[in-house]
């Protein structure tokens, strides 16, 4: 038997729309961490870029669970010494709700060059539920998530 090992040319890169709008965070993260590295799909292969194109929409209306809202924070350094950011959760969904699920996304992607070059690409965030990709004709997705307790 021969291990079947897919091509370019055998891959079929769909766009899907995601409403994020009430979702948990984390839970949304994982699911489109999967549909751009392309593991929904049986041709998945690890060394290739299999995966989708993502649109998230409704990014400021993501929740998160238990304390998360107040105790949650984001590190930045700026390069000083000493000089290091915590910008908490509420501030970063406030002022950048598409921050919010990039970071947790790309969180879940592996840390290699296909994921740094060709998945952090086809993500795409926005805020509200307008956004400029009609004309590739988006699939909405829908996930069936249980409710956190």
């Amino acid at each position: 038997m021969k291990t079947y090992s897919a091509t370019p040319k055998d891959f079929d890169h769909r766009w899907y729309v995601v409403d994020a709008d009430g979702m948990v965070l984390g839970r949304l993260a994982s699911e489109v961490a999967k549909i751009l590295r392309g593991k929904h799909k049986p041709m998945f292969t690890p060394h290739m870029d299999t995966g989708d194109f993502v649109i998230v929409i409704n990014a400021a209306k993501v929740r998160v669970t238990g304390n998360k809202a107040t105790q949650k924070t984001y590190f930045k350094h700026t390069g000083y010494m000493g000089h290091e950011r915590h910008i908490p959760f509420a501030s970063m969904l406030e002022k950048h709700p598409e921050r919010v699920i990039e970071k947790a996304v790309f969180g879940m992607l592996p840390k290699n060059a296909l994921s740094r070059g060709t998945v952090r690409r086809k993500l795409r965030v926005y805020a509200t539920t307008e956004h400029p990709h009609a004309a590739q004709q988006p699939t909405p997705l829908t996930f069936s998530m249980h409710e956190a307790k």
